[in-house]
């Protein structure tokens, strides 16, 4: 029986790890991780094949922030064969002061949130063109629904992937290509590990919201459910009410 091909990258990311924990324990797959520590993806890869003997775990570490690293490593796994669905999960929670007053800060959370997600993208995308068939999620945010003074340059990096999943939904509508943008709200995870004076969604939850939104082939995931009417609230307050906001 052919296992179905899934390539996690970003996957050392908590909502990574937990999302390939509900696809191991669905079925046997076959699993990439790819990401730029190669000591932590095999402790993830040796933890996933505890959970599923049967499932086959490969790991390539690559360079997020040079594109002929990103080009080399889609490369060498699209040769290995065709690959069936891509989680595209990596990024940086960096402070929105650090960044204001540091431009290495600023420079680094735009790459990582927004342009590496982008390159590693359009090379799987190319390779489902060819093959005419896949399924593709990347990890947004809630943060860029709309600009808040608290995080809008973490939110503009969300903002530009939320364009850029459009696009591609656009480019490959009328195939067998589904393309969808994963919006999660605060979620418990290292990444937001200054954050705990808010309430904070359990990763699990989270986790079991993307796969069923991707099997679903939902374009839009928000998780929690609640964020989708949250932000739909949000995003419709008029700019002179929500100039006096403190968000």
């Amino acid at each position: 029986m052919t296992k179905t091909r899934i390539v996690v990258i970003g996957a050392t990311s908590a909502i990574a790890v937990q999302c390939a924990r509900v696809w191991v324990q669905q079925d046997p797959i076959d699993l990439t991780l790819i990401g730029r520590d190669s000591a932590r993806l095999k402790k993830i890869a040796d933890d996933l094949e505890i959970r599923s003997p049967d499932s086959f775990m490969s790991v390539f570490e690559a360079d997020f922030l040079e594109p002929k690293s990103i080009k080399s490593v889609s490369q060498k796994i699209i040769e290995n064969g065709n690959v069936d669905l891509v989680l595209i999960a990596q990024g940086a929670l960096i402070e929105q002061e650090h960044c204001q007053q540091d431009l290495d800060s600023c420079n680094h959370s735009l790459l990582i949130n927004s342009v590496s997600p982008i390159l590693f993208a359009e090379a799987f995308a190319n390779h489902f063109e060819d093959v005419g068939r896949g399924t593709m999620a990347l990890i947004g945010s809630v943060a860029g629904d709309r600009a808040r003074k608290s995080n809008y340059i973490y939110g503009s990096s969300k903002n530009m992937l939320d364009f850029f999943v459009k696009g591609l939904q656009h480019r490959f509508t009328g195939t067998n290509i589904r393309i969808s943008i994963i919006k999660p709200g605060p979620t418990d995870t290292p990444m937001t590990a200054k954050s705990k004076n808010m309430k904070l969604a359990k990763v699990e939850v989270v986790a079991a919201d993307i796969v069923k939104g991707i099997e679903r082939g939902k374009s839009v995931v928000y998780t929690p459910w609640k964020w989708r009417l949250i932000m739909f609230i949000l995003k419709r307050i008029p700019k002179f009410i929500f100039n006096k906001m403190n968000l």
